[in-house]
């Protein structure tokens, strides 16, 4: 079976080394009191639930799977599944980072999302039941009527209750603009009392119909009888499992069921359902026609909760490997025997094997940097009282949220690849555990959105279309970085590529930006490899930081620095350079892609 050891070393290394979120946060109103004490005693227990209550389930959940009772329409997680999710709101940890107003905890983002990737690395599959609850109850937070806020949020944020979100069709996939589902408005006594009869079917829903919690509340897209065609008529509606009386107590089932499971890939464990509204109830949330807006907060919500899915991945898939490289004795090292007691060397001897380990834990410290930097961005966002800092760290979240989901999630189909590989046949054997996060891994780069829609919106959307302004703001962290340790002479490995690479993504930004008025398939020609140069540009901006920090402790004498060292002299050394490739490919531009008929496939 395999192990987790939550990586609270380096968490707080990267919050109160390389961030200083306790300074920045005391800055906040809303976080004044805040100190690293508290952080840190919260992650310490929130990694001795994920490893200790939810990993053991992982496996025999992925075995296992859901089950669903096709008379009544109830469907049943896998073993222990139930009761893990009963310790999880005994322990209070769905309120963490929720509004106090609706019994929450008011605990920073950043500290929530540490506990998320620990949950993710433990069990994935289980994580998304709470995850999308999370996105639910940011979208009415932010959207909700003040009804349907007491209404929904003190049992979403306890956890009572969960949340999901039906957003595509069988016809539509990412383009939701051809989504059939129609809104109806009830009508009583000849007027319109507020609800609104759903009808149509939605696929795909994570965590859609389950037995964990008492009732689930669906925040689902629809069609009203006046709405105009394409995604300029998509509304949004809260449609719970059973009704919902005005005290907040349940009611009777409402016409919403699971009519059948996905066989999947992986994740297993977690409900992938296909949901029936026949004539449903539901409420409008926020302004008729605009709900596609309304649910980017929870889009956008899922897809960074997506990044820390894969994040978790490539770390827990790390630790294995290594801890399987250290034991595993198979031929002698190229450079003579380094285990002469034993007939072979460990395989962790061998050049190749490292660099896999090492690609995996390059990619999993940086994304841990990115990651919680991100969130503290949020955080900024969401509670200063300065309008200015607030548009700023706003448009930097928006621009990172393509990154986060896209690289994180290609990074870790990589990391979980390279570390089923260092196991050699056994990584292929279902009880040593890698082949599930290989699995797992995989479904990540195409669900909230497939990678390629992701590029297409950081290229198009957050660069192309604003004339690069979100670009330029976090090119000015990364210049005003690179002078500070310009004079630097410790730092010339690390502040030399990095300004390399930021001279040629700002070329390239504008090459590709004449290109596509031209013509506009330059922007899909070039997107995915584009947002590819881009996550290596802020992850070497994220490892220059830290390699600095590490350099300051060299003679400290703790090993930790010195492995986060020759990890960042890694990543600048071997994984940077595939950028090289990635623009001569995004330069290349539509041509080669386009020139073949549609006949000659």
């Amino acid at each position: 079976m395999p192990q987790y050891t939550p990586p609270l070393r380096d968490m707080q290394f990267v919050m109160h080394e390389v961030l200083n979120v306790v300074d920045e946060l005391k800055m906040l109103p809303a976080h004044a009191d805040i100190d690293a004490d508290t952080i840190n005693a919260v992650i310490e227990e929130g990694g001795k639930f994920a490893s200790q209550v939810i990993a053991p389930l992982n496996q025999s959940g992925d075995a296992e799977g859901c089950k669903l009772d096709t008379a009544t329409h109830e469907v049943t997680a896998p073993k222990g599944f139930k009761q893990a999710y009963a310790q999880y709101v005994e322990g209070g940890w769905p309120s963490l980072s929720c509004d106090p107003a609706y019994g929450g905890q008011g605990l920073p983002h950043v500290v929530n999302q540490c506990f998320y990737e620990m949950l993710n690395s433990a069990n994935q599959a289980w994580t998304m039941y709470p995850g999308l609850s999370h996105g639910a109850y940011e979208c009415l937070h932010a959207h909700g009527s003040d009804a349907q806020k007491q209404l929904y949020l003190p049992k979403l944020t306890s956890g009572q209750w969960t949340g999901t979100m039906c957003l595509t069709e069988p016809h539509c996939g990412t383009d939701l603009g051809l989504l059939r589902t129609k809104a109806e408005p009830v009508m009583g006594a000849g007027q319109a009392d507020g609800t609104y009869r759903i009808t149509g079917t939605k696929i795909f829903i994570s965590a859609g119909e389950h037995d964990l919690a008492e009732n689930i509340i669906h925040l689902v897209l629809a069609r009203l009888p006046d709405a105009p065609a394409g995604s300029k008529g998509i509304s949004l509606f809260v449609v719970p499992k059973f009704h919902v009386n005005a005290d907040s107590s349940m009611g009777g089932r409402n016409a919403i069921h699971c009519g059948g499971l996905e066989h999947k890939m992986g994740i297993h464990g977690n409900a992938t359902a296909q949901m029936v509204l026949d004539g449903a109830i539901g409420t409008l949330v926020g302004q008729p026609h605009k709900g596609l807006a309304a649910m980017f907060v929870m889009m956008n919500a899922a897809r960074l909760g997506v990044g820390m899915q894969s994040l978790g991945l490539t770390e827990v898939a790390y630790q294995n490997a290594v801890a399987y490289a250290k034991d595993r004795i198979q031929m002698r090292s190229l450079s003579g025997p380094k285990n002469p007691e034993q007939p072979a060397d460990k395989i962790i001897v061998h050049p190749d094997v490292r660099k896999m380990l090492l690609t995996a834990r390059a990619y999993a410290e940086g994304g841990r940097a990115l990651a919680m930097w991100t969130t503290l961005m949020l955080d900024k966002e969401l509670a200063t009282d300065d309008d200015e800092e607030r548009a700023e760290c706003a448009d930097l979240v928006a621009l990172v949220t393509p990154i986060v989901k896209a690289f994180f999630t290609d990074n870790a189909w990589i990391a979980t690849s390279h570390c089923l590989q260092v196991f050699g046949g056994h990584g292929y054997i279902r009880e040593w555990g890698m082949e599930q996060y290989v699995r797992d891994a995989r479904i990540n780069m195409i669900y909230e959105g497939t990678n390629t829609i992701q590029s297409l919106d950081l290229l198009g959307r957050k660069v192309l279309a604003d004339g690069g302004k979100k670009l330029k703001k976090f090119g000015k962290l990364v210049t005003d970085f690179i002078e500070e340790e310009g004079v630097n002479e410790s730092m010339q490995e690390f502040v030399n590529p990095l300004a390399d690479l930021g001279d040629k993504v700002t070329k390239l930004t504008t090459e590709l930006g004449m290109k596509a008025m031209g013509n506009a398939d330059e922007v899909g020609a070039a997107a995915v490899d584009y947002l590819r140069v881009c996550g290596h540009l802020v992850f070497a901006y994220f490892w220059a930081r830290m390699a600095k920090v590490a350099l300051a402790q060299a003679g400290s004498g703790d090993p930790f620095y010195q492995a986060k060292l020759i990890t960042a002299r890694f990543y600048f050394a071997k994984l940077l350079p595939e950028t090289a490739g990635l623009i001569r490919s995004s330069r290349a531009g539509a041509a080669p892609l386009m020139a073949m008929d549609e006949a000659l496939f």
